[in-house]
């Protein structure tokens, strides 16, 4: 059997600020982003560069109250994605010029490089450069 997990649903309050965010801030590619006349909602999907088939991130706004409710509180307050790098001090430099703010600075730990930002909702991420032994 061959899984892999293709998308990851990100509820956002609006489609344009989140891809100004993700693709202008954070240097994601802009994968699709085409309208659903049947449901009117549109199929927004933007994945880090370096990786053509990886994981992406399906931008969901957010369609009723409840919804609302979780957007940049996807995890509980928990860092709830982890964008993995191959240098950790350039992207963070890149990211610190693009102001993203750092919840939490960079830090040394057995499994690698990490610091935690925020998405321009709130929600929790590493950045994370895996050491060697992982």
């Amino acid at each position: 059997m061959k899984q892999n997990l293709a998308l990851i649903a990100l509820v956002v309050r609006d489609y344009d600020e989140a891809i100004a965010f993700y693709v202008g801030k954070l240097g994601f590619v802009l994968v699709e982003d085409s309208y659903q006349p049947e449901q009117d909602k549109r199929w927004v999907v933007v994945r880090p560069p370096g990786e053509p088939g990886g994981t992406g991130i399906l931008l969901a706004r957010a369609s009723s109250p409840l919804q609302e409710n979780f957007i940049g509180n996807q995890a509980g307050g928990r860092v709830f994605l982890f964008l993995q790098t191959d240098d950790f001090w350039r992207d963070h430099a890149v990211m610190v010029d693009a102001g993203i703010h750092f919840v939490r600075e960079p830090k040394q730990a057995d499994y690698g490089t990490v610091a935690v930002f925020e998405d321009l909702y709130g929600n929790l991420w590493d950045l994370v450069q895996f050491s060697d032994s992982r």
